[in-house]
């Protein structure tokens, strides 16, 4: 009978509940740290000089002297104009010179003359006054002459036809037999300086104003406006081998596009960029110091578009996060507030826990801001979020 009460009394005491677990998550500790701020820009490339050879005598084209898309030098020649009728008017030229100076020979030795029979009183003053006139008259007619011989120099000048710079020039508009004609400035070729050669970007006003904020609140610092790297990619997808330099941002945008043209210049000597074609740049624009880093699976959005992060606060609590994101580099968000240095965010397990729950937290292998050097920085409306495995919170 004991042993029977004993055993009802042990089945009628309630067990004790079991202990709860505590839920592991992965964080990632944030850690400040400089990055290397770049931006890709689609381009076209474009000659560094463009000079049209225009005609500027009248005449027919006696020669070409070029070879059709060849390397021409500064000064050398490129058409020949049947110089014929302007070397006749050169030697009518000299030869008006050559009488108006004989002309003036005689009237300065008359005028001299009459100097000394004006002061006898040998002639009258009217007399005098003309010898002077007239010799007057004789040199103005000298300096025409002067004038006349250097326009015919000139003019005779013109008939060769030589390249205004150095580059490759094209096709000639005009064969040997063609008229050509000064006062209608007939094209007879064109030459492009393609060594160095320009690049002109698009970059959005949009990009240009989170620049020039970034620079002002001190964000980012920028190398000189002649010291910024720009590296290419070609059309086929390879890269350009040599950098070049970031020239200038244009100040006006255009209205129709919302684009800022921003022009770069590469130093050509293989002659391996033409203009005209279509490019990628990617500037350096700076250095960003103490940059904030967040693996995207970090970062998550609510119905409402807002960025939002679960961080493990001090006493081992979820605490939940607003943030504002900004550009990303590789796949990391660049965050612009909300976080500081030493918080731990949550990057594994964020789905399985809430605000204000107790949490075991361990370092997550998760990489923060793995290349970050080499990473080419795009604007976040261009670039979705990724999503994190908990979906909205």
């Amino acid at each position: 009978m004991w042993l029977a009460a004993l055993v009802l009394a042990g089945c009628g005491k309630e067990a004790d509940p079991p202990a709860p677990t505590v839920p592991e998550v992965g964080v990632i500790t944030i850690k400040p740290q400089a990055i290397t701020v770049t931006n890709e820009l689609p381009g076209r490339t474009s000659a560094y000089r463009i000079a049209q050879v225009r005609a500027r005598v009248d005449g027919i084209v006696a020669r070409r002297a070029y070879v059709e898309g060849s390397d021409v030098q500064a000064g050398q020649l490129l058409f020949q104009v049947d110089p014929a009728p302007y070397q006749a008017a050169l030697a009518s030229a000299r030869a008006s010179l050559s009488r108006a100076q004989a002309n003036l020979v005689s009237t300065t030795a008359l005028a001299e003359r009459d100097k000394v029979l004006i002061e006898d009183n040998a002639i009258s003053r009217q007399e005098y006054d003309n010898a002077v006139a007239a010799q007057g008259q004789a040199a103005a007619d000298v300096a025409a002459g002067q004038a006349g011989v250097q326009t015919a120099s000139i003019n005779l000048g013109y008939t060769e036809v030589r390249a205004p710079v150095s580059g490759r020039i094209g096709a000639a508009q005009v064969t040997e037999g063609g008229y050509v004609q000064a006062s209608g400035a007939t094209l007879l070729a064109t030459v492009q300086q393609l060594d160095p050669i320009y690049v002109d970007l698009n970059q959005t006003s949009v990009e240009g104003l989170r620049l020039r904020r970034e620079v002002a609140n001190g964000r980012l610092q920028l190398h000189g406006p002649r010291q910024a790297k720009v590296h290419l990619l070609l059309e086929d997808g390879s890269q350009y081998p040599l950098d070049g330099t970031l020239e200038f941002t244009d100040i006006t945008v255009d209205p129709g596009t919302g684009m800022v043209t921003v022009r770069a210049l590469f130093p050509n000597p293989n002659h391996v960029l033409l203009p005209g074609m279509f490019v990628r740049a990617q500037i350096e624009e700076g250095v960003s110091a103490q940059t904030v880093l967040v693996p995207q699976v970090g970062v998550t959005h609510n119905a409402r578009g807002e960025a939002t992060a679960l961080l493990v606060g001090g006493d081992n609590k979820v605490v939940f996060k607003t943030v504002v994101t900004g550009r990303t580099v590789d796949s990391n968000w660049v965050i612009e507030s909300g976080l500081q240095a030493n918080d731990r965010i949550i990057v594994e397990g964020g789905q399985k826990v809430q605000p204000g729950q107790l949490v075991r937290p361990v370092e997550s292998s998760t990489p923060q801001g793995r290349s970050v050097s080499a990473g080419i920085v795009t604007d976040p409306t261009h670039a979705p979020p990724a999503a994190a495995p908990g979906g909205e919170r």
